[in-house]
């Protein structure tokens, strides 16, 4: 019996003893966040699974562990499927699962502090036509039987100087007060890790590659906020930072204080908060209100500050970056390194800046098939050498103090294939065409998720995953609420209007399974666009591309470019030329100018 088996089946007596049929285990925690401390990764330990996304549904005499797209290989390689059925999402959500295969009368538990109340809703009604129950555990049985779980972080909080923040915390909450007013609420209870850090320009060390501390805060309608963390994470600066309106709290003590809303109108985010904090303030008398987050949106339109910050780091990112790519042609054709040798060595350039605070998340170092895998975490026990006739996929990022990073390149290890090139070649096209689209304001991304599309459906291609995310300003690299994603990509945020200010990612892909990946990953800001002879009346937005890095010519088959296209890759190439190369030692200026030359001198 492998550990994970074993843990599977501890499981299932700890269910046992709490009078349970099953359990609902997501990847997520108490602030319903994409990337989780340690303490809260309860689905890999359980599992195996490292990607991060992902649920598992435990039932006596069967398991399912459900993933997206991004995971179909990733979750196979890990996870054993002599103990777990491998189940789709969006296609079958767990509560479809439930509907069928809970046994009748069962009881199935969850915790209350990982799932929000829309999603016990549709739970509770699946497992109605079974005459089975939903259960809200007081303790969660994996932590009952995970005897060397980690503790959560201790780290302090830092203060986000005002000027890179480009508002001061007290507008911020000044603003949201005035928010509150407007709808008639005493109070919004604020529970996602960003919004607090952004809401009071502080940051922290709680989660891997997100600069946040694990919180929860409150604020009222005059602007005061209660801040609920660890005492001991708050020290001087942090509270002269805050000032007197900032009243702090130890963590522990945020659920009771839930109940002190007795005929009070209580603002909070139905899809955003876990059904724990709505059920605390509704027993205590509260009225809810149901409102989206109002920081998601103020955080997610970039300022100038914010903006010039970004900038900024993705000039010294760049820099690191095209050093790295120097460095995978002149060394990986000797098949002397690894997926993981590869990633430390772009660390390092990285850390030579010294401003460098953390990666923004575990860097994608993949060779051959491991880069069919869009979510692939290399591991000492998965990393493969980097030989050639493969291509390199590294996707990675930096946290610095004024920007996060994301950007993806490829690499052939060697001369690349005729087909190669040519899937290289459309996904270029279709990263092209994202780059260059112009549409009116209030465009929702999934209406331009297709742009990107068309030059691989065109040959009968496609790939599993969203083509653009959100981006914070030094905070989490996967930021709400806009994206570039078809409607029904998993996460519902498709159908956000893209206004001018908001960050994304363009990085459409191909993947064949079992050979090779190819991904181009940029960061672009949505910006106004004037139109000539356009009407005068209507606005209309575009992207300004921000990463600055080459695009590997040797993949790009220049007769497969329009004109226009080709003019796109030699004008960005310029500008990455021009930028770079002051910031370069002269050997890799010289290689950059070269990989930067216009495809026409190909």
């Amino acid at each position: 019996m492998t550990d994970h088996s074993a843990r599977l089946a501890a499981l299932r007596d700890q269910l046992a003893r709490q009078r349970l049929d099953g359990f609902v285990v997501p990847l997520t925690d108490e602030h319903l966040s994409e990337y989780v401390g340690g303490y809260a990764q309860r689905l890999a330990w359980l599992t195996g699974f490292g990607g991060s996304a992902g649920t598992a549904v435990i039932l006596a005499d069967r398991a399912a562990i459900f993933t997206d797209g991004r995971y179909t290989i990733q979750v196979r390689e890990q996870v054993d499927a002599a103990d777990w059925q491998f189940v789709g999402i969006p296609e079958i959500s767990p509560a479809d699962w439930l509907a069928e295969h809970a046994p009748a009368g069962a009881r199935i538990g969850y915790d209350p502090w990982l799932h929000t109340a829309a999603w016990v809703e549709e739970a509770a009604r699946a497992l109605a036509g079974r005459d089975a129950v939903l259960v809200a555990v007081d303790a969660n049985p994996v932590d009952a039987i995970w005897t060397d779980r980690p503790a959560p972080s201790p780290a302090p909080l830092a203060v986000q100087d005002d000027a890179v923040a480009g508002a001061s915390s007290a507008s911020k909450r000044a603003a949201i007060a005035d928010w509150l007013v407007g709808r008639g609420a005493d109070a919004v209870v604020v529970s996602a890790l960003d919004s607090i850090a952004w809401l009071l320009n502080v940051r922290g060390g709680d989660v891997d590659h997100t600069p946040v501390a694990l919180s929860f805060a409150i604020l009222h309608a005059d602007g005061a906020t209660d801040l609920y963390v660890a005492p001991e994470k708050v020290r001087d600066a942090v509270r002269q930072h805050l000032g007197n309106s900032v009243r702090i709290h130890d963590r522990a003590g945020f659920a009771a204080a839930l109940g002190g809303f007795a005929g009070r109108r209580v603002a909070l985010d139905p899809k955003g908060a876990v059904t724990a904090i709505a059920a605390a303030l509704t027993a205590g008398g509260a009225t809810l209100v149901a409102e989206r987050d109002p920081i998601l949106l103020a955080k997610a339109i970039k300022n100038p500050a914010e903006v010039a910050g970004h900038r900024a780091a993705s000039l010294r990112d760049g820099a690191a970056l095209t050093r790295f790519l120097r460095w995978v042609e002149a060394t990986c054709p000797a098949g002397t390194e690894t997926e993981l040798s590869a990633a430390a060595r772009l660390l390092a350039f990285r850390q030579e800046g010294g401003l460098l605070r953390d990666t923004s998340f575990a860097t994608i170092s993949a060779t051959g098939a491991h880069g069919a895998i869009p979510h692939y975490h290399v591991t000492p026990e998965s990393n493969a050498p980097i030989l050639p006739g493969q291509l390199f996929l590294i996707d990675s990022g930096g946290q610095y103090a004024d920007g996060t990073t994301d950007v993806t390149r490829v690499m052939p290890i060697g001369a690349p294939t005729a087909e190669m090139r040519d899937r290289f070649t459309r996904v270029l096209r279709a990263h092209i065409a994202i780059a260059t689209a112009v549409f009116p304001d209030g465009t929702v991304g999934g209406h331009i998720d297709a742009f990107a599309r068309r030059p691989l459906w065109e040959a009968g291609l496609d790939y599993g995953h969203g083509t653009g995310h959100g981006i914070g300003a030094y905070l989490s690299v996967h930021e709400g609420p806009q994206r570039i994603a078809a409607p029904n990509y998993p996460g519902g945020q498709a159908l956000e209007p893209l206004r001018a200010g908001m960050m994304l990612s363009n990085e459409p892909g191909y993947y064949k399974a079992g050979a090779y990946g190819i991904r181009i990953e940029n960061l672009v800001l949505t910006v106004p666009r004037a139109i000539a002879g356009g009407d005068p009346d209507r606005t209309m937005l575009g992207f300004d591309t921000l990463t600055l890095a080459p695009i590997e010519r040797t993949l790009i088959d220049p007769t497969l470019l329009t004109d226009s296209e080709r003019a796109w890759v030699d004008a960005y190439h310029a500008t990455v030329s021009s930028a770079l190369s002051p910031l370069l030692p002269a050997e890799d200026a010289s290689w950059l100018a070269g990989k930067c030359a216009p495809l026409a001198a190909a």
